[in-house]
């Protein structure tokens, strides 16, 4: 086959054969298959879209790349995804706090896309926390303790590794068939029972209508049943960020407070809301009111964090050791007025311009970076008000967060509007 001819045929907005896609996804697990033929063909599947067998072609390939996660126990074994979002840090809180309900956790997260932090970028602010266990080590972990979070290695999903950090740098994210694929790979070779997936739409969001996020969860569910998975979703809302901190460090700590059964009330009830859909396709509660009493018992309790520690522990880290913050700065209301817009966008860009997200695949972050909002979407303020607090050290990098912020937020004389958090998304025609 030749690479040229297959990336041509999807440009041209023709189907691919399950033996092309294999061809190309195993090739560029292997490296025959160079970074820019594959930039091209993610490119050519973004603008052209896949169809749903070639979407299960694509998905089966990239899970072909690799090996699968074997059971270590008779536990049901469980997981969550988000497609991202700004400040989303709920799988950090939920891996820990599943893993206090008889279940098995193994958790393969990724790092940063486009302007979305990255699970394993906010625990590698932990200092010395690993994101990179073997099978073993993962495999003894869930064993000892229920739960990990690590990263693809070179044995599961490799395929997936590579062309995660490809599309970070390409524009090619926000494809609903290469989305699909990634998700799902990692997931069915995680070899799971049940996954329950965090769907965002708004505008910090790759996907920035409902109707886009819908068709993404309707993909993800098709997948996951056709894969045996009993897999679920909730549309969430990604107009403004998931909580008060936005950033890698800051967000391990607002993770951390509502560990302690503190913290913003969004983000714990979105875990919460999360979780209970995973107890309830386990049969471990026998309705959501129980689901969300017995995780908020855990949160409260403490069990939670303690499970959280012990993961940390033996993933290499230490919660002792300081996770420094840049210094701050406030970003002021320039007039009077409700806070009607907070463009996601352009908050995520201000992040990647002090250096807290990527611009070049595998490039460093700094972790002490981030925004706190002190004033949400629909808020009243006066003129002078705090309602950014910035982290940034550097004072070049720092100007141009605050030129992007001047835009982002808009304050005006409409009146407050009220956020809805999230829906149970209908999948009664996913198949």
């Amino acid at each position: 086959m030749i690479p040229a001819v297959i990336i041509a045929k999807k440009r041209d907005g023709l189907d691919l054969r399950a033996e092309e896609i294999d061809y190309m996804i195993s090739g560029y697990a292997k490296g025959t298959i160079p970074d820019y033929q594959m930039s091209a063909l993610a490119m050519a599947i973004l603008l052209q879209g896949m169809d749903h067998r070639e979407v299960a072609d694509l998905t089966d390939a990239m899970i072909r790349s690799g090996s699968t996660l074997h059971r270590v126990s008779d536990l049901p074994r469980v997981d969550k995804h988000s497609t991202g979002g700004l400040g989303d840090k709920t799988s950090l809180i939920l891996a820990p706090l599943l893993a206090c309900c008889e279940l098995d956790v193994p958790m393969i997260s990724g790092r940063g896309l486009g302007i979305t932090g990255g699970t394993l970028d906010k625990l590698e602010s932990i200092p010395g926390y690993r994101c990179n266990l073997s099978d073993e080590e993962s495999e003894s972990q869930l064993r000892k303790i229920h739960c990990f979070i690590t990263g693809a290695t070179d044995h599961l999903v490799p395929a997936d590794k590579k062309l995660y950090g490809l599309r970070d740098v390409t524009g090619t994210v926000p494809s609903i068939a290469l989305i699909t694929a990634s998700i799902m790979s990692k997931k069915i070779a995680e070899t799971l029972d049940a996954l329950v997936l965090d769907v965002k739409c708004g505008s910090g969001a790759f996907l920035a209508t409902e109707e886009r996020a819908s068709e993404l969860a309707r993909s993800l569910i098709a997948i996951g049943k056709r894969a045996g998975v009993m897999t679920s979703a909730l549309i969430t809302d990604m107009d403004q960020p998931l909580g008060a901190m936005v950033g890698n460090a800051c967000e391990v700590d607002e993770s951390l407070d509502v560990l302690r059964g503190q913290g913003p009330l969004e983000v714990r009830e979105l875990t919460i809301e999360l979780g209970a859909r995973v107890l309830m396709m386990t049969q471990r509660a026998p309705d959501l009111m129980t689901a969300r009493v017995q995780l908020r018992e855990h949160l409260d309790s403490g069990r939670a964090m303690e499970r959280f520690e012990a993961m940390v522990h033996m993933q290499g880290g230490d919660l002792r050791q300081p996770r420094p913050l840049g210094r701050r700065h406030p970003w002021t209301a320039p007039r009077s007025g409700t806070i009607t817009k907070l463009d996601g966008q352009k908050i995520g860009q201000a992040i990647i311009a002090m250096g807290g997200g990527r611009t070049v695949a595998g490039q460093s972050i700094d972790p002490s970076v981030g925004l706190l909002f002190e004033r949400r979407l629909g808020d009243t303020v006066h003129r002078g008000d705090v309602v950014v607090r910035i982290f940034c050290d550097n004072g070049l990098r720092m100007e141009e967060a605050i030129r992007l912020l001047d835009s982002a937020i808009v304050i005006d004389d409409a009146p407050p509007r009220t956020q809805v958090l999230w829906k149970d998304f209908d999948d009664t025609n996913a198949s």
